[in-house]
């Protein structure tokens, strides 16, 4: 949300809020509910079925990221593709024409990361900010796509079906929703790795710039988004706010 924005505005937008302005804050939600969505959610993760679809949001955190680091980093982001296979390719071009690292290396790490934040907001019970970031963060990325690509149709689905929520359910269904999205992007990072696995593009280029075996990066990387499935998971069952 831009600095300085009317947050009020916002608040009206939201008639089933209950009056509440977006920056308060919101319950979450019991250990056993938050559990419960976790293992519902991990179950369309993991299921071949649901991840074919389910997989193309994953496809955006990936991309996204790798957007988000290589123009915090110098770069400039020329182009970005998804695929209807849930593939996707990140295009930034940098001044001194290197292989970049952490563009590389974060984007399979992108949806541990975004996950990590939302449920971070969730532990300080600022739950339905999350659903406004997705929705400023997706409309970063439909600009990012230069070039015709599936993503045309998936990104604004995304961001229609948020709009969706925020619009017509109540603040109970928008909480459900944020959990919902949080522990997608905790395990899809995880999926989306093992998916991959040693295949994976990103490591065969970090592999080619720094002789680093390919195994090495992906071990790096499941480490990195195991641990943010725990971290989130205790956050969310941890809540600052009662």
């Amino acid at each position: 949300m831009p600095a300085g924005s009317d947050i009020s505005g916002i608040a009206s937008f939201c008639p089933r809020a209950h009056s509440e302005r977006v920056d308060a804050t919101q319950v979450p939600l019991s250990d056993t509910e938050t559990v419960l969505i976790g293992l519902a959610v991990g179950a369309v993760v993991v299921i071949p079925a649901t991840w074919r679809l389910t997989g193309h949001f994953h496809v955006m955190a990936h991309e996204g990221m790798h957007g988000v680091v290589g123009s915090m980093s110098g770069g400039t982001v020329k182009s970005i593709t998804m695929n209807d296979k849930a593939e996707g390719l990140t295009g930034v071009v940098f001044p001194s024409g290197r292989v970049h690292f952490p563009f590389y290396f974060v984007g399979y790490l992108g949806a541990s990361l975004f996950g990590l934040g939302a449920a971070r907001l969730i532990q300080f019970g600022r739950i339905l900010v999350v659903l406004w970031i997705i929705i400023g963060l997706l409309a970063l990325l439909l600009i990012s796509l230069r070039k015709w690509s599936f993503g045309f149709i998936t990104v604004p689905l995304a961001g229609f079906l948020i709009f969706l929520v925020l619009k017509h359910t109540s603040q109970s269904a928008q909480v459900v929703t944020v959990y919902v999205i949080t522990w997608f992007l905790l395990l899809s990072g995880v999926r989306g790795l093992i998916e991959d696995g040693l295949k994976a593009g990103d490591g065969g280029i970090l592999s080619g710039s720094t002789s680093i075996p390919r195994f090495v990066f992906f071990a790096l990387w499941l480490a990195g988004t195991v641990a943010a499935v725990v971290i989130g998971a205790r956050w969310m069952l941890h809540p600052a706010v009662h």
